[in-house]
């Protein structure tokens, strides 16, 4: 038989529900959801099932929420990640690059992730850009440098023009089974 826990009134069973539905965070939500519960009546065990955590791991949670309040269910591994880093260039930087590659480069060809990469280092004096980033910022930028299928040089120009000219007559399907 497992004991009954006492659950702090921080929050109403109506906040707590209301939290528990409008909580952004998957980890909170599923706290929040426990707690409402628990509030509800349900024993700890039971709620702990429903909401997929163990009875250890839910009566931590229980206990925090009472040491603690609503600070105790917010998701601590949200304040462990660093901040993003910052891009090698900046909106202007991005804007100039894609006014760049609407001309070939320096040394002739098409725009590859090495080519824009050393462009890159002389902009924004970076020592080394890796050739990938180059190629980041060509995706990010959607630059493609697809061309059209190459034609057959025999290949009869006038023909195919003609033939696309043509309008297309449906083949009419008939039954494979043949009515007596």
């Amino acid at each position: 038989m497992t004991k009954s826990v006492n659950l702090s009134t921080h929050l109403s069973a109506s906040e707590l529900k209301a939290s528990y539905t409008s909580s952004s965070d998957a980890v909170e939500s599923r706290r929040y959801h426990l707690l409402w519960l628990v509030s509800q009546g349900y024993q700890l065990t039971q709620a702990a099932q429903v909401v997929g955590y163990n009875y250890n791991y839910a009566y931590k949670v229980v206990r925090r929420y009472n040491e603690e309040g609503v600070e105790g269910v917010k998701n601590g591994r949200k304040s462990l990640c660093p901040p993003g880093r910052k891009g090698l260039l900046d909106e202007q930087q991005l804007a100039d690059l894609s006014q760049q590659i609407q001309s070939p480069p320096e040394d002739g060809g098409l725009w590859t992730g090495p080519k824009v990469a050393r462009w890159i280092e002389k902009v924004t004096g970076q020592e080394k850009v890796w050739n990938q980033r180059g190629w980041d910022y060509l995706k990010k930028i959607e630059y493609s440098w697809q061309r059209p299928r190459p034609r057959h040089e025999k290949a009869n120009i006038q023909a195919q023009e003609e033939f696309k000219k043509t309008p297309r007559t449906k083949a009419h399907s008939r039954s494979p089974i043949s009515e007596s």
